[in-house]
């Protein structure tokens, strides 16, 4: 049976404005750019991990967000 939750539209216009703020989407890139070539420390690969975790969490909530307002995803 699925929980029924009531949520302001201002929080969920909130939720699906989410984004990585730039300096962490930059960093993430040239992560990926750098995974590409095999060139990550031990440290810089863990780094990308949790950048790569953070950004589809954040991506998840979005998509649930954008649902709920009956919109898709831009």
């Amino acid at each position: 049976m699925a929980t029924v939750v009531q949520a302001p539209v201002e929080l969920m216009e909130s939720v699906a404005a989410l984004r990585l703020p730039p300096t962490a989407d930059c960093r993430l890139q040239a992560l990926m750019d750098r995974n590409t070539n095999g060139g990550l420390s031990p440290g810089e690969r863990e780094e990308l991990e949790g950048l790569v975790d953070l950004s589809e969490t954040i991506s998840l909530l979005r998509a649930e967000a954008l649902h709920l307002l009956g919109r898709n995803p831009v």
